[in-house]
């Protein structure tokens, strides 16, 4: 089941947020996460919509957007990935939004495979001026599909 985030979901989904930033961006210092780790739970989570993916109440992903487009955060449990949670999260997004944007690391090839499958066109390549890895910009349209 998909359904908004709640305020007693923060340290399910931050434990999810550091745990996944960790496995995909083994590239990035895991300090650089550490450092994000409070701005990400006091700010961010408080201005995205979020929406998390439960079974037997038990937080499984969590999808945020920013500004009604952007996909700020998009993680699965190690042991939940490839099993479509992800996909269901992303379909959940498009059936609420008309465009969506996203940065993905260059270096995250499964991601970059995964939104490419749902539809996502890389946009540009740039330099993410924090980490200096190249990443790239993504959209959806919902008239692209």
């Amino acid at each position: 089941m998909i359904r908004k985030f709640k305020e007693e979901d923060t340290t399910k989904v931050m434990a999810i947020w550091t745990k996944g930033n960790f496995e995909a961006h083994s590239f990035i210092d895991k300090d650089y996460w550490l450092l994000n780790y409070n701005k990400v739970k006091d700010e961010y989570l408080k201005k995205s919509e979020t929406y998390v993916y439960t079974e037997n109440n038990d937080i499984k992903g969590f999808i945020s957007i920013l500004n009604n487009e952007y996909i700020g955060a998009l993680f699965i449990k190690n042991e939940y990935r490839r099993s479509g949670i992800g996909r269901k999260l992303i379909n959940f997004v498009k059936n609420k939004y008309d465009k969506l944007t996203l940065n993905v690391y260059e270096k995250n090839i499964n991601a970059i495979l995964f939104y490419t499958k749902l539809g996502f066109m890389n946009q540009k390549i740039q330099i993410d001026d924090k980490t200096n890895e190249k990443e790239y910009v993504m959209e959806w349209r919902k008239e692209d599909t």
